[in-house]
């Protein structure tokens, strides 16, 4: 979630709470100006048969003989959980990522392996397996029975030709498919025919309020993880951290991974923090515990043939100041004293994450890789952003090299500019995707349209043609001018009603009653029929996309209280979509019809022919010139490479010949060999997460000849 500008008041606070002062907090007027221009199913049960087959119906229905939608010329409709990607069209309407061995090597015992490598530190203990080598089938399909590591058994669901893959003695098996039009893993993805039907699994690793609101509720005053760690670990009367831990090991489970694999999608977006590696003195979050769980979440991925998209959700210091970012309030990635330094921070995190993904026992299902979750470029300046971007794709090309299958596409957010500073970004880049996070909820209007209109053609009002007209021109002016491009992020969120959706203690700007939104129990024909032809339009103007998010957890009063965001609760209740694909023709019977993504790419874009250094970045040096709200490099407190490396563990565990299994050593590429960057000696530095302290450091922070 994007936290509120300074237009907004919190309906509550604690001295204890912080909220960060309301200089630092973007206004909704800050906000318009930096948005974007932005097999069968014969094993099913009989009702989830009658769901899908009511859904496929109802999608039909509002199909059919379509009039044109009458459009107001109504305030703009713009962004959710961090600032908003909206659209300005005709007239004001403002549109705008383990093998974790997978469950199936339940069957494996826990054996430590020494990963490490010279001059490296291993961060993060393996998955430990709990039910030594089950007897039983190493694949299945629709209705096969499935044993998790826990011992507990399912039935799996998928009506689409998926199957699942399980082999205790291979467990980097990536035959796996989800359906009958995606790849298997083992295969090649290709962007010129293939479509991103994805999930985010959002609140897992990193947190946010209004997807585990039940946590933040326990701790009043807590508005982001940082605040909640730091309250969580002085209740050890409760578990201290030890909670986190819980979540990340319950919150998203295996038989989750079955579900969206079940539901016809073929990509999950994993957002995960860089604690994972480690943190430094001062920062309260739990390190080096979630990895283990991150590497048995991509390996139940690998199991049912699911991609991954790996996204890096937070950097040290903070690049946007959203409450997802770890600390909410403040910019100090690229900006202020000491924001170059934290991009030396992030950049090692980055080769870290590279060199774990790239190797051969990984990269078929982390085939792509978020650098920067939401840069907030308006604040860092754009030259800065770009800059880090070529510094980013230089260092990960030269541990990968050039060309398809070596290393993962790289995602770049676009920084809440939308597409146009980005046309022709990069050139002769190989595999370089723009990633953009397109909402409705956040325009700081009141959505006064109704969506609940009828269950016929007419369903959803104005929201569907706005849906198709929106995201269809802003997509379809990336794919031309930049080219490769996904929605990283999208919800069925028309309105911003939610519990904690602006945040810990901020009111919604919609115009209506709230709790009719907040409690799905109660939403009739019409809202579900609205919803699910809004949903529809999303997916098919956005083209290749990932909903926000998978699942929503309870409130404290036992419901899911911003349902509009949860894919899980949508398919269980009929307001989403049960086959993707059926979502075609959705904008055409609206009068909308949309532009074809201009394929083929050219083939440098996707590891082919000319893939390579980038053309037209000379200008854009590293570090960049200035840093803003900091000054020129040489001016500016920075680290030294004397660190050591930490390496990410990979799992260990045997086969059942009680051979050592290979899941890599963590490290692929041992040409590189330059040390982590690490503080300079004598130097006393400014709080990395405060850029009120310009100044006030000493030359000893600043490198020498030499260092």
């Amino acid at each position: 979630m994007f936290p509120p500008g300074p237009g907004f008041t919190p309906t509550s606070s604690s001295a204890d709470s912080p909220l960060g002062s309301a200089s630092t907090r973007l206004s909704f007027e800050d906000k318009e100006k930096y948005s974007t221009l932005i097999n069968s199913g014969s094993h099913l049960g009989r009702e989830e048969q009658e769901r899908d087959d009511a859904t496929a119906s109802t999608l039909s229905t509002l199909q059919a003989g379509l009039p044109s939608p009458r459009f107001e010329q109504a305030p703009p409709p713009w962004r959710r959980r961090r600032l908003v990607l909206a659209l300005l069209l005709t007239g004001p309407i403002l549109l705008a990522l383990a093998v974790g061995i997978p469950v199936g090597l339940a069957s494996m015992k826990a054996k430590q392996l020494n990963a490490a490598e010279p001059n490296k530190q291993t961060n993060g203990s393996s998955p430990q397996p709990t039910n030594p080598h089950p007897v039983g089938p190493i694949t299945g399909g629709d209705g096969s029975l499935v044993t998790m590591e826990d011992g507990s058994t399912f039935n799996y669901s998928n009506k689409y030709g998926g199957f699942w893959v399980s082999d205790p003695n291979n467990p980097t098996d990536d035959s796996a498919r989800p359906n009958s039009w995606t790849p298997p893993l083992n295969q090649s993805w290709d962007f010129n025919t293939d479509k991103i039907y994805g999930v985010n699994l959002g609140g897992l690793f990193v947190l946010e309020p209004f997807i585990s609101p039940a946590l933040f509720q326990k701790y009043p005053g807590a508005v982001d993880e940082w605040s909640l760690t730091t309250m969580m670990a002085a209740d050890t009367a409760n578990g201290g951290l030890s909670q986190l831990e819980h979540h990340y090991d319950t919150f998203i489970t295996e038989r989750d991974i079955a579900e969206i694999a079940g539901a016809g999608l073929n990509w999950v977006r994993l957002p995960i923090p860089f604690w994972a590696i480690e943190t430094w003195l001062g920062e309260p979050f739990l390190a080096k515990t979630s990895w283990k769980y991150i590497v048995r979440l991509i390996g139940w991925c690998r199991k049912y043939g699911l991609r991954v998209n790996l996204d890096l959700h937070t950097i040290p210091g903070s690049q946007n100041g959203y409450n997802h970012s770890g600390r909410y309030g403040q910019v100090n990635f690229l900006r202020g004293t000491m924001g170059l330094a934290n991009a030396q921070r992030a950049l090692n995190y980055i080769r870290i994450i590279t060199e774990f993904i790239s190797q051969p026992e990984w990269r078929n299902v982390v085939p792509m890789f978020g650098i920067l979750n939401e840069p907030l470029m308006p604040t860092i300046g754009i030259n800065q952003l770009q800059s880090f971007y070529v510094e980013v794709y230089r260092m990960v090309r030269s541990i990968t090299g050039y060309g398809a299958g070596k290393g993962p596409y790289i995602g770049l957010h676009e920084g809440f500019s939308g597409p146009d500073p980005w046309a022709g970004f990069m050139r002769g880049a190989d595999r370089v995707v723009l990633d953009m996070h397109p909402y409705f909820a956040f325009s700081g209007g009141p959505a006064s349209d109704s969506i609940a209109t009828g269950t016929g053609p007419t369903a959803g009002g104005v929201w569907p043609a706005r849906a198709c007209q929106s995201w269809g021109n802003l997509f379809s002016s990336s794919r031309a001018n930049y080219g490769l491009s996904v929605a990283g992020e999208w919800s069925n969120g028309w309105n911003d009603c939610g519990l904690f959706l602006n945040g810990v203690g901020f009111d919604p700007t919609y115009g209506g009653n709230c709790d009719d939104w907040q409690n799905s129990a109660n939403w009739d024909a019409a809202t579900k029929a609205g919803l699910l032809h809004f949903a529809a339009a999303n997916m098919e103007a956005l083209d290749s996309w990932f909903f926000w998010t998978w699942k929503i957890g309870n409130s404290t009063r036992g419901i899911v209280e911003s349902p509009l965001w949860s894919y899980q609760l949508g398919l269980e209740r009929g307001w989403m979509p049960t086959d993707p694909r059926t979502t075609t023709g959705t904008c055409a019977a609206l009068n909308a019809p949309l532009t074809p993504a201009p394929t083929p790419y050219p083939s440098w874009m996707t590891g082919g022919n000319g893939a390579g250094a980038p053309q037209n970045v000379d200008q854009l040096l590293w570090p960049p010139a200035t840093i803003l709200n900091g000054g020129p490099p040489s001016q500016l407190p920075q680290y030294t490479t004397t660190a050591t490396v930490t390496t990410l563990a990979p799992p260990s565990a045997t086969g059942t010949n009680g051979k050592n299994l290979n899941f890599g050593s963590g490290w692929f590429n041992a040409q590189d060999t330059v040390l982590a960057p690490g503080p300079i000696s004598g130097c006393v530095y400014p709080d990395a997460w405060d850029n009120t302290q310009a100044g006030t450091f000493l030359t000893a922070c600043v490198p020498q000849a030499g260092q």
